[in-house]
Parts: structure tokens; sequence; C-alpha cells
């Protein structure tokens, strides 16, 4: 069975109206991630998600980057167990 975790990535920068959430989703959902993602008052993006360790990986690294109108600045992870609450991939608004 594959190593599950659970990430909680905070992403600083000029990360909002850039599509960054939308994104975040469309590359969740491409490497088979659950969780959530959203905009929070001080400007910054963040995202809960769970899967496969890799995959979650994969999921961080592009977090790096964003989208291409995206400016990241920082990107900070938290790894944690599993909760399995998530059943898909959304967006908080």
């Amino acid at each position: 069975m594959a190593d599950k975790v659970r990430a909680t990535v905070l992403v600083s920068g000029k990360v909002q109206g850039v599509f960054y959430r939308a994104t975040a989703m469309g590359e969740a959902q491409r490497l088979g991630l659950t969780g959530v993602v959203r905009n929070l008052a001080d400007g910054a993006v963040e995202a809960i998600i769970e899967g496969d360790r890799a995959q979650v990986d994969e999921f961080i690294a592009w977090c790096r980057m964003g989208p291409p109108a995206a400016r990241v600045e920082s990107v900070e992870v938290k790894l944690a167990e599993p909760r399995d609450e998530f059943r898909t991939f959304t967006i908080d608004r």
C-alpha cells in the first residue's frame, strides 16, 4: 500500500486573482489528490491535500511555481497523518 500523507500548504506572493485556486484544483485532480484550496484574508492561498506521498510531493512542487500569472514568494508545508475527511478536491470560496 502506498504511503498516504496530509499536507497543509501556505503559498504567499501574488497568488490571488491569478487563477491559482482553479489551476491548483486541476493539478490536484490530475494527481488523484483530495482536499481543499482557499484564499486567505492576508492575500495568501492555503491548500490542504491528502493522497499518496509521491503525488503530494508533486503537487507541492507545482505550488512553488503556480499558474503563469502567479508570483510565488514562499511556500510553507506542514505534513501530518491523513484524516480521510475529503472525498474530492474543491475550491472553498
